[in-house]
């Protein structure tokens, strides 16, 4: 299993000493659970790209103080019987000022908050990097899929009936919990997780709920245009960050009209679209200026599966102990788009007012294929799939990377280490629209990340998704674009 450690080679404490208060802490806030088997010091060297030395002196240090446990020919465990200390270790507290200002709900929100408690386009061209999202869906492996939505309709009829629960199948929810916060570090249980249809409905509660016309938003620059328009539709006004090497620029954040903030909107372990990851320093950073302010981070979790080479990295949400991030997760990059099934992770006093927003909304998502889901990830499925689909995403992605470099030289490449896109820049004297169309021509879709910034955009910008994309499909396509991107 994946492990999210956030490890730093350039501090002067060791690495080892590193690890042992990383796995400490996570069985401290019960991100591994009692009695939890621990991955082997061979595994856990391999995920983190360290020496399995390193991860043998953390974990006897571990024994020795009775964090962890062995049992003869089956592995090591988290103890049943912790340590006393534990009981009186500490957790980062929230500025106290901030935590006692209550959320402002819109004006929606605060009516539906009042009220009785609820019951419960793209390129058809040959050769696509226009369809950035789409993951390789002839690699899913729908015959157990089928078996279990199978095994639902003969096990549970009342799959098929009105869901019982406003948030969701409780049991999706337990095991969203334990997959996030083993995962993805992650700081919550299943009473804090509403299922959704996507990642957009998400978007779409939040901004219903808590923005009231004028409020103010700050989103990347560039960003992720559905979320600027989910905004937009409701009169809010937006505030553009700019994006650097190391993701937004929590500088230019605070140094704005802050005070006035209601939400930031944020990607930060794989930022829409340059792909960068926002460096731990600006997660710090970000979190005390929400602390500070009370403004409210929205964090859109949308593909950090993904990753090639680097360590697990920890969602900005598992932080903090504030309820200052909504955190925003998507099955439809790692299973299929049409499942149409994601989760909101919510500070606890919002979770009622959002339930019943989403109940009005569609009333549930589909309870058959919650169930499917709840199987495929009890079962372990889902980890073995993205492991699967990590590799071979892994390998388009070099075969993305090398074919540029070969065929047009000189090209700037962002992002390149994790997701399922890269954002690249040719050097052309073609501007956006004619590369599009001159693509098209030779049956190469493309979409050019123009629309994606709020205000003047890098001519030249252009997102290639590849997951869907043989290898031989990928050369082929950036030859095609050398043909007139060269001349």
């Amino acid at each position: 299993m994946d492990l999210a450690i956030a490890l730093d080679n350039t501090l002067a404490v060791p690495l080892h000493r590193q690890l042992y208060d990383e796995l400490r802490q996570a069985i401290l806030f019960g991100r591994l659970e009692s009695g939890q088997q621990m991955p082997s010091t061979r595994m856990l060297a391999q995920s983190l790209g360290i020496s399995r030395a390193t991860v043998l002196l953390s974990y006897e240090q571990l024994l020795s103080e009775g964090y962890l446990k062995t049992v003869p020919a089956s592995g090591t465990f988290v103890s049943h019987q912790l340590p006393d200390d534990l009981l009186h270790s500490g957790s980062i507290q929230p500025n106290e000022q901030a935590a006692r200002q209550p959320v402002q709900l819109s004006t929606y929100g605060a009516n539906l908050a009042e009220t009785e408690p609820l019951i419960p386009l793209r390129s058809e061209s040959p050769i696509n990097f226009s369809c950035y999202g789409r993951p390789a869906l002839d690699e899913f492996p729908l015959k157990l899929w089928r078996r279990l939505l199978s095994r639902a309709c003969r096990l549970q009829p009342d799959m098929l009936d009105y869901a019982t629960n406003t948030q969701g199948y409780r049991p999706l929810r337990e095991a969203i919990a334990r997959y996030i916060t083993r995962s993805r570090a992650v700081r919550c249980d299943a009473d804090r997780i509403i299922i959704v249809n996507g990642s957009q409905q998400a978007l779409d509660l939040v901004a219903r709920l808590l923005l009231d016309r004028g409020d103010l938003v700050a989103i990347e620059n560039p960003g992720y245009l559905d979320a600027r328009r989910t905004f937009l539709a409701q009169a809010a006004r937006l505030l553009p960050i700019p994006v650097d090497q190391s993701g937004i620029v929590v500088e230019r954040l605070a140094a704005s009209t802050a005070a006035k903030l209601k939400l930031v909107y944020v990607t930060p372990s794989h930022q829409f679209p340059t792909g960068v990851v926002l460096s731990l320093p600006r997660r710090l950073a970000l979190l005390a200026w929400a602390q500070q302010t009370g403004a409210l981070i929205v964090e859109d979790d949308y593909d950090s599966e993904y990753r090639y080479g680097e360590r697990p990295i920890p969602a900005l949400q598992g932080l903090t102990a504030s309820d200052s991030v909504i955190y925003i997760g998507t099955f439809s990059k790692v299973i299929f788009p049409a499942l149409r099934l994601g989760y909101l992770v919510l500070p606890q006093n919002l979770v009622s007012v959002f339930a019943g927003a989403k109940w009005l909304s569609d009333r549930q998502s589909s309870i058959l294929e919650q169930y499917a889901l709840t199987e495929f990830i009890n079962e372990g499925h889902l980890e073995s799939h993205v492991r699967r689909m990590r590799m071979l995403y892994d390998q388009r992605r070099q075969t993305l990377v090398q074919a540029l470099t070969r065929y047009l030289g000189s090209v700037t490449i962002l992002g390149e280490n994790a997701g399922m896109h890269l954002m690249v820049k040719f050097h052309t004297n073609l501007s956006d629209e004619q590369v599009v169309l001159q693509a098209a021509q030779v049956g190469v879709g493309l979409i050019s990340a123009g629309p994606y910034y709020l205000g003047p955009s890098g001519k030249g910008e252009f997102i290639l998704g590849y997951a869907d994309l043989s290898q031989e499909k990928i050369q082929e396509g950036v030859r095609r674009l050398a043909q007139f991107l060269l001349k």
